[in-house]
């Protein structure tokens, strides 16, 4: 019973009609009669040895001919196994009739097959009738056999004889006239042998007076090369006058099977060359898709840590090289890498056509590896880069920023160290202790004046310390230094504070001693301290140093500079008067003949120091006018750059856009052949190339826009970041339709279909592609379909959607309806081809050898079999067997039969 079950595998079966009826042999043996003793050895020889060729792919074999068939097991294996059919159920028991029923179910499935068994009853089976068992193995073999051999319409016999005939004609010493005589001294055999496998014996060497040597070669050569066990004994053959002719039958018969599929078995060879190569073939573009994506990956891997690096540098020059660094990316290194992520979706694309036309499954990139990955990926770094630009500009005005403060920070620190040197010194001179009553009081009316100075200074420290906090905040690089000279200005502004006031309270404590005062060199200091205080910060704004980036910001410095120059006469004015008082000193001294001792004792101020001073802010004045006219200049030139930059990016942007959507429009209404739409396509591509000056002339103005650190413009809303996505959407875009056309001759030339019938298709799609976006709805399909001919009803059209719409996108693309409107009338090789193909190299074993892959197809291609077959697991195999099978399924994406 196992070995029933275990036949189910065996599923390859020569079948009949009903109406084709069994050939009753020329010479049909009298099963009343006895057998001659000496056939009925060679038939049982022979038929045990025939049975058990087909019994052992069971696992199972047979030893005696009339016993082991008794209980209808066996034979009902043997049954299936040759037929490939399944038998009804045996019964299990081992009663007698338990038998008869079994052995009743073998013969009523001969009998189905057009066989008609005369005088073979069940009873005489299952008791071990020899010559009955004999009988009916003997016609079996006829059936299954002899019956199907036809050489120019004879069949059977006849047409076994004359393919033995035809195939021995060549050869020496052989006349084959009948299935007895004509093999007794074994050349016939020995030629049939040499005639298909020339390699395995040397027909010249063999001699007519050595039938039993010759016998013994064919027999050995036979069971060894040919898998055909020994059925007969040379000794028995040459020693009995007239062999058993249904034994030498049955046994020319297996040379028959063994040869006569030779030639079908070149042709499965030749289908499966063909599969292999387009696998190779297959392989090879997604290895270049493989190593081209790897590449492309490790690029952006290797690009976005240095784009996401944002260490600054503290050098304005360092990081103006960074941003000629970034230029250079941007101009040299990423277009290439544009090209490449384009060609790779070329490249994915036809690799998927052409599995898709090749009926193989699609192509999944190693994981991390697709399309749809590398895309991602591409956006990171756009990302990354676009973040880098910005944080490089950011970085720029920020170090801009930092030198203009830290050299303003030196001036003002300058200016102050200037002013208060000797200052300490002087507040801690004890001269008053020496002095006259008019010379302390000189000494207090200087002492006010001091103070008076020392407050004004005061803005200035605030300043200072302003500047140092706000250095301190960006991050200055040397902001150390800044705070340690902050901190000793600060310092020493407090021991100036502290010293002042410890002289007021000690000339107080002596005010009693003043008495007079010079009132004119009092006012005097009084009025020439303030005066002279002015026009040190006049001095220091004339002087004071700035920075603007744009037209309106220069503008608003020269009307403050213009107000500035509005207040000069009325501090002129001032001047004058603070003068007339020192004149009014010497005009008394005079009058009243007084000695000067040409010393103010309240002011170190002399009226000389006042004109010298009056006379740097006047100087000063002019050379401000040819600063700022000098930045209007530059702020002007500025802005020519931002209008030419804006002027030629409001044409460009629109001209883009405007091709976007023309490349869109086109891929649905070109017409004529494919070539010609390629043709056209490339015209149209090469159109957009030939644009790429512009591109690379706005990429100049750019350049010369950021080297003049302009960073914004209110002239356009395109930046140049704007038109270098949009001018690579485009290539990218182009490069897609005329992949989409590529695809569609790929398509055209595997499915054998006409121009016309592509015109056909592409003016029926594009009439119900209401859109005109390439892309029909579910019920725009139907239309078209029902247009076409089509007789759909739901069933029918959810099967048709779910191959061309297998994603549920919704919609059905021009590329979709052409594989389905060529796909159901193609002519491809399929899973089970492929497998039919092998079953008949293998002999119609389940498994293959690598000396059967060796000897039947090329070099290249059995070694492609062998390196990637898996091994066949079956217990019937030998060692070293493949699995065909498994390998057939895998080449089509299928997981089993």
């Amino acid at each position: 019973m196992m070995a029933v079950e275990t036949q189910a595998q065996y599923t390859t079966s020569y079948m009949m009609s009903e109406e084709q009826q069994y050939m009753t042999p020329e010479d049909e043996w009298d099963r009343d009669l006895l057998l001659d003793p000496a056939w009925e050895k060679q038939q049982r020889k022979t038929f045990t040895a025939w049975c058990n060729s087909h019994l052992r792919k069971a696992g199972t074999q047979i030893e005696n001919i009339e016993d082991d068939f008794r209980n209808g097991l066996k034979l009902m294996l043997l049954l299936e196994v040759i037929s490939g059919e399944r038998l009804p159920k045996p019964d299990k028991g081992k009663m007698r009739f338990h038998k008869i029923a079994n052995v009743n179910k073998a013969l009523d499935f001969i009998c189905s097959k057009g066989v008609k068994l005369v005088s073979i009853g069940a009873e005489e089976i299952v008791d071990g009738n020899t010559k009955m068992t004999l009988g009916m193995i003997w016609t079996i073999i006829l059936r299954f056999a002899i019956q199907d051999i036809s050489v120019e319409e004879t069949s059977a016999k006849e047409g076994l004889l004359l393919w033995c005939q035809r195939k021995t004609a060549p050869y020496r010493n052989v006349n084959v006239q009948n299935f007895h005589i004509s093999w007794k001294d074994g050349l016939a055999l020995c030629a049939l042998i040499h005639r298909h496998r020339p390699d395995l014996i040397d027909y010249s060497k063999l001699r007519k007076d050595d039938p039993i040597g010759n016998l013994n070669t064919a027999f050995e050569v036979a069971e060894k090369y040919l898998d055909i066990p020994k059925m007969l004994d040379a000794e028995d053959i040459v020693n009995t006058p007239k062999p058993d002719e249904k034994a030498i039958m049955t046994y020319v018969s297996c040379f028959y099977h063994a040869f006569a599929g030779a030639e079908q078995a070149e042709t499965a060879a030749n289908r499966i060359c063909k599969v292999l190569a387009v696998n190779q073939e297959n392989e090879k573009l997604m290895e270049e898709y493989e190593k081209l994506a790897s590449e492309l990956l490790e690029w952006i891997r290797k690009t976005i840590p240095w784009l996401e690096n944002r260490t600054a540098e503290q050098q304005m020059r360092a990081m103006q090289q960074k941003l000629e660094d970034f230029r250079d990316y941007r101009r040299i290194h990423k277009p290439p890498r544009v090209q490449e992520k384009c060609q790779l979706e070329i490249n994915f694309n036809t690799l998927q056509t052409k599995l898709r036309l090749s009926n193989r499954p699609a192509f999944m990139p190693s994981e991390g590896k697709m399309v749809s990955d590398i895309a991602n990926a591409w956006k990171g770094l756009e990302q990354v880069e676009k973040g880098y630009e910005e944080w490089l500009l950011t970085e720029i005005r920020r170090l801009e920023r930092l030198d203009h403060l830290a050299e303003k920070f030196k001036q003002k620190c300058s200016l102050h160290q200037s002013w208060t040197s000797g200052k300490e010194e002087l507040l801690s001179m004890k001269d008053y202790e020496s002095a006259s009553l008019m010379e302390i009081r000189a000494l207090m009316r200087k002492h006010e004046a001091f103070e008076s100075d020392l407050a004004a200074h005061q803005d200035r420290v605030e300043q200072i310390a302003a500047i140092a906090q706000e250095l301190n905040e960006l991050d200055y690089h040397d902001a150390s230094s800044v705070n340690a000279r902050c901190q000793g200005i600060c310092d020493q502004w407090d021991n100036l504070g502290t010293l002042t006031q410890k002289r007021r309270d000690s000339l107080e404590r002596v005010e009693k001693l003043w008495e007079t005062i010079d009132q004119l060199y009092l006012e005097f200091a009084k009025r020439a301290a303030p005066f002279n205080n002015w026009m040190d910060g006049a001095m220091e704004d004339l002087q004071d140093m700035f920075i603007v980036h744009s037209t309106e910001e220069i503008h608003s410095l020269i009307t403050a500079h213009d107000q500035f120059k509005a207040t000069l006469p009325e501090a002129d004015k001032e001047r004058m008067a603070t003068m007339g008082i020192q004149s009014e000193i010497v005009k008394i001294a005079q009058t009243y003949g007084i000695k000067l001792s040409g010393v103010n004792p309240y002011t170190n101020l002399s009226p000389q120091d006042i004109t010298n001073k009056w006379e740097a802010v006047k100087h000063l004045v002019p050379l401000r006018d040819q600063m700022l006219q000098e930045e209007v200049a530059r702020q002007q030139a500025n802005e020519r750059l931002r209008r030419q930059f804006a002027a030629q990016a409001n044409i460009i942007g629109p001209w883009i856009q405007t091709k976007m959507e023309e490349i869109g429009h086109v891929s649905v209404d070109i017409a004529g052949s494919l070539e010609e739409q390629m043709n056209n396509l490339k015209q149209y591509e090469q159109n957009i190339i030939n644009y790429k000056s512009n591109i690379d002339k706005l990429e100049g103005d750019h350049q010369l826009s950021q080297e003049s650190l302009i960073f914004d413009n209110k002239h356009t809303n395109y930046t140049m970041e704007h038109i270098r996505v949009g001018w690579e959407q485009l290539l990218t875009t182009i490069a897609r339709t005329i992949n989409e056309v590529e695809n569609q001759i790929l398509t055209r030339d595997a499915k054998g279909i006409s121009q016309e019938q592509l015109n056909e298709f592409r003016a029926s799609f594009n009439h119900f592609d209401r859109k005109r976006n390439g892309m029909m709805d579910p019920d725009d399909f139907r239309a078209c379909l029902i247009s076409m001919g089509y007789d759909l009803g739901e069933v029918e059209f959810a099967r048709i959607m779910t191959l061309v719409d297998s994603n549920n996108t919704g919609v059905v693309t021009f590329q979709a309806f052409i594989d389905f409107m060529t796909r159901e009338t193609a002519e491809t090789d399929t899973a089970d081809q492929v497998m039919a193909s092998f079953k008949i190299l293998a002999s119609d074993k389940a498994y293959i050898t690598v000396d059967e892959l060796r000897r039947e197809l090329p070099a290249e291609q059995a070694e492609y079999c062998i390196s990637r077959m898996t091994r066949y697991v079956g217990a019937d195999g030998p060692a070293g067997a493949l699995d065909y099978i498994s390998f057939s399924s895998a080449l089509y994406g299928e997981s089993d039969l």
